[in-house]
C-alpha cells in the first residue's frame, strides 16, 4: 500500500509580518501568509498586488530601446503601401500574436499578410526558405512574432535581399543577436522591469497599441487586442507578474462580453453558459486557451488565425467547431501517449533515478503533444523529462520536447549538449530540440552528466509547494472569496496551497475513471470537509489518517454551493521523533506503523486512530488515542502479536 512519493516544501511562517499585513489590509491571516510567500512584504507592494491598476508604469517607449524605431518603420511601410509579412509560430502564443498584429495592422491601413512555418516540414521559427519566398512576393518589411531572436542566418539573408526586419520575440537571448533593423524582446530589459515577463503576444500587443497611438487610430481596436493578449498569455503559460497580471486581470473581465466573433463562437462551443460568464469570468480564458493551443499542436494554425481575425459569425462558429474537434483529438492523443510512455518507463530498464533525468523516445508519437505528456510525466515522477519521436519521413532524425523541475534549467541543459543537437531552444522550464538518431546514447549520457551537476537524489520527487498550515474551521466562503480576489493564477502567482495534519478519513469512494471522493475529519473539533483527489485512484483505499495538501474549490450541485478540497498531496502523518514509517494491511484493514530509533519504540495506528506503542524487548504496550487515555495491554496475545509482526516486516525490523 503506497501513497504519492512527493516532497513537500512548506513556506516558513512569519507571524509578526502576517499580523502587520492583516492589520493593514483586513485580509485573513492565511491570505496574508500567501501574499508574503509571493515576495510581497510591504503595504505599497500589497496594494499593487491587490489592485494592479494602481501601479504607475513606465512607458514601454522608455523601456524598449528599439520600440520608437519599430513604430517609425511600420508607419513608413503603411504610408508608402509597402508590403508587410508577418512570420508567426504554430503554438498558441505565436497564433494569437499573429492574429493580434494582423487585426491591428489592417485597422491601421497596412498591406499585410502572414505565414506560419510548418511544424512538420520547417520546424520552429523563420528560415531561409520563408525569407526568400517573402522576397519573391515583393515584401518590403518582415515582422517576426514569437520567434526570430535565434534566427541569425535567415535574418542575415533577409538583410542581404534588402528587406527590413523587426523581430518581436520573448525567448532567451543567443550570444549573437541577428542583424535586424529593430529587436523587441523583454529579455533585453532590466530584470526588475514590469515588462520583463511578457510572452510573444505581450510584445506584439505593445507594438500594436503604441503604433495605433502614434497614428491616432486607437478607437475600436484596443479592446479586441487586449482580449487576444489575454488568450495568448494564458495559453503560453507566461508568468503572471508585472504587466502580465495587470493586463490579464483587465482582459479576463472583458472576455465574457467579448465583441470578437471568434471568442463568442469559442465560448459557445466550449459550453460556457450565461451563468458562468457572470459567476466565473476568470475561468473563461482558461477554458478557451487550451482549445486554441490544440490547433497549433495537431491542427492547421490557419484555423485559429481565421477564428481570431474574422468578423463573420458564421465563419467564426465553423472555425470554433474545428477547434473543439481538434482539442478532443489532442486529449485522446495525450492520454494514449502518456499510457505508452508510462508502460515504457515501468517495463524497460530506464533508471531515471540513477541518470537524474528521464529520456524516452518512441516512433509514431505525435510531435505536437509530446510536450504536454512531458509535463504530466514530470508531475508523476518528479524528474526532468526529455521526450522524443522520430521524424515521420526520416527515421534518422529525432525531434523532442523537454520539461524541467525547479532545480534544473532545461535551456542550459540543451546548451550543454549543443554539439550533439540540431536546432534547439527554450527557457528554464521547457524547451524543444532535434538531433540525429545516431546521437541518442551520447545525448542521454550528456544530459545525465548535466543533471548530476545540479540535482541530488532527494530532488527526484514531485514537488508540492505549500503556503501555510490551516485548520478546517478557517476554510470558509470568506477565505475562498479572498482567494478568488487574487486572480489570475498561474506561473509566478500560483494558486494557494494549504495543508492540514493528521486528519481522519471518514469516507472514501472511487468516482469516474480514477478519482477518489473523500470526507475528512479533524479530531480536536470534529470539523468535516469533503474533498476530491483527481487521478489518485491507484492509491485507493487510503489509510485511516493522513497529512493532506490541497487547494480550495467551490462545488455547485443542485442549487447548493459548498467549499471543498482539491487534493494535491498526501503523506502519512509525520511525528518529530519518527525515523521510518509505512502502511500495511492486517485482516483487510490498514494500519500505519512508525519506528522511533532513539527510543527503540514501535508505534502502530489502527483505522480508528488508536495507537499501540511497544518498546523493544517489552511484553507490555500502551494502546489509546493519546497517552492520557492509553491502557496497558499484553502484546504477546492475539491479535496484537500478529499486527506487530506485520509492522516489523514492512519496516524491515528484525
Amino acid at each position: 500500500m503506497k501513497l504519492p512519493n512527493q516532497r513537500w516544501s512548506i513556506a516558513p511562517s512569519h507571524p509578526e509580518k502576517v499580523q502587520a499585513l492583516v492589520k493593514e489590509t483586513g485580509l485573513s491571516p492565511l491570505i496574508a501568509q500567501v501574499i508574503l510567500n509571493r515576495g510581497i512584504d510591504t503595504p505599497s507592494l500589497t496594494q499593487v498586488y491587490l489592485n494592479p491598476d494602481t501601479q504607475i508604469l513606465p512607458s514601454p517607449l522608455e523601456e524598449f530601446p528599439d520600440l520608437n524605431k519599430s513604430i517609425a518603420l511600420l508607419k513608413e511601410a503603411i504610408e508608402t503601401g509597402e508590403k508587410i509579412a508577418i512570420c508567426g509560430d504554430y503554438d498558441a502564443d505565436g497564433m494569437t500574436s499573429t492574429s493580434l498584429l494582423l487585426r491591428a495592422l489592417k485597422h491601421l491601413g497596412a498591406d499585410v499578410y502572414y505565414e506560419i512555418p510548418s511544424r512538420m516540414k520547417d520546424g520552429y521559427g523563420i528560415n531561409k526558405r520563408i525569407v526568400e519566398s517573402f522576397a519573391q512576393d515583393g515584401v518590403g518589411l518582415i515582422l517576426t512574432v514569437d520567434n526570430g531572436i535565434s534566427a541569425y542566418e535567415p535574418i542575415q539573408r533577409a538583410v542581404e535581399l534588402g528587406l527590413t526586419v523587426i523581430i518581436t520575440d520573448h525567448h532567451d537571448l543567443p550570444e549573437k543577436l541577428p542583424p535586424a533593423q529593430a529587436i523587441l524582446n523583454p529579455k533585453l530589459l532590466p530584470i526588475m522591469s514590469p515588462y520583463r515577463g511578457l510572452a510573444g503576444v505581450g510584445v506584439a500587443y505593445i507594438l500594436a497599441v503604441t503604433t495605433a497611438q502614434s497614428l491616432d487610430k486607437t478607437q475600436g481596436i484596443i479592446a479586441p487586442l487586449l482580449e487576444l493578449f489575454t488568450l495568448g498569455t494564458i495559453a503560453d503559460l507566461a508568468p503572471l507578474v508585472g504587466v502580465n497580471r495587470r493586463w490579464l486581470k483587465r482582459g479576463l473581465k472583458q472576455l465574457p462580453n467579448s465583441q470578437l466573433a471568434g471568442v463568442q463562437a469559442l465560448m459557445q462551443v466550449a459550453g460556457v453558459s450565461e451563468e458562468q460568464k457572470q459567476l466565473k469570468p476568470d475561468d473563461i480564458g482558461f477554458k478557451l486557451g487550451p482549445r486554441i493551443n490544440a490547433v497549433g499542436r495537431i491542427g492547421d494554425p490557419q484555423v485559429a488565425i481565421e477564428l481570431l481575425t474574422t468578423d463573420d459569425l458564421g465563419i467564426a462558429l465553423e472555425r470554433a467547431m474545428q477547434c473543439e474537434q481538434i482539442n478532443g483529438k489532442r486529449q485522446s492523443l495525450c492520454e494514449e501517449i502518456e499510457r505508452e510512455a508510462i508502460h515504457l518507463i515501468e517495463t524497460t530498464p530506464i533508471n531515471y533515478e540513477k541518470d537524474r533525468v528521464l529520456l524516452i523516445v518512441k516512433h509514431q508519437w505525435h510531435h505536437g503533444v509530446i510536450g504536454i505528456v512531458a509535463s504530466r510525466l514530470v508531475e508523476r515522477y518528479g524528474v526532468p523529462v526529455f521526450i522524443g519521436t522520430y521524424e515521420e519521413e526520416d527515421l534518422s532524425k529525432i525531434r523532442g520536447s523537454a520539461r524541467g523541475i525547479e532545480e534544473f534549467n532545461v535551456f542550459e541543459a540543451l546548451v550543454f549538449c549543443d554539439d550533439l543537437l540540431g536546432k534547439y531552444g527554450g527557457h528554464k522550464a521547457a524547451g524543444g530540440f532535434s538531433f540525429s538518431a545516431n546521437n541518442l546514447e551520447a545525448f542521454k549520457e550528456r544530459l545525465s552528466s548535466f543533471a548530476h551537476q545540479c540535482l541530488e537524489p532527494n530532488h527526484l520527487k514531485p514537488l508540492v509547494k505549500i503556503d501555510a498550515q490551516a485548520d478546517f474551521k478557517e476554510l470558509n466562503f470568506r477565505l475562498y472569496q479572498q482567494i478568488d480576489g487574487l486572480q489570475p493564477w498561474g506561473i509566478g502567482n500560483a494558486f494557494p496551497i494549504f495543508w492540514t495534519d493528521n486528519v481522519r478519513v471518514l469516507e472514501q469512494r472511487i468516482v469516474g475513471k480514477n478519482n477518489i471522493k473523500i470526507v475528512f475529519c479533524q479530531d480536536h473539533d470534529g470539523q468535516e470537509m469533503k474533498a476530491i483527489a483527481w487521478r489518485y485512484g491507484r492509491y485507493f483505499p487510503l489509510p485511516a489518517r493522513l497529512d493532506i495538501a490541497y487547494k480550495l474549490t467551490e462545488n455547485h450541485w443542485n442549487g447548493n454551493t459548498n467549499i471543498e478540497l482539491d487534493i494535491v498531496g498526501m503523506r502519512l502523518p509525520l511525528l518529530s521523533d519518527v525515523t521510518s514509517q509505512d502502511i500495511f494491511e492486517y485482516q483487510g484493514k490498514q494500519y500505519i506503523c512508525y519506528y522511533c530509533k532513539d527510543q527503540q519504540e514501535l508505534r502502530i495506528q489502527n483505522p480508528q486512530g488508536k495507537i499501540l506503542s511497544i518498546r523493544k524487548g517489552q511484553r507490555k504496550g500502551l494502546l489509546g488515542i493519546n497517552q492520557k487515555e492509553a491502557k496497558e495491554i499484553d502484546v504477546t496475545k492475539p491479535p496484537y502479536y500478529d499486527i506487530i509482526k506485520g509492522a516489523m516486516k514492512v519496516l524491515n525490523l528484525s
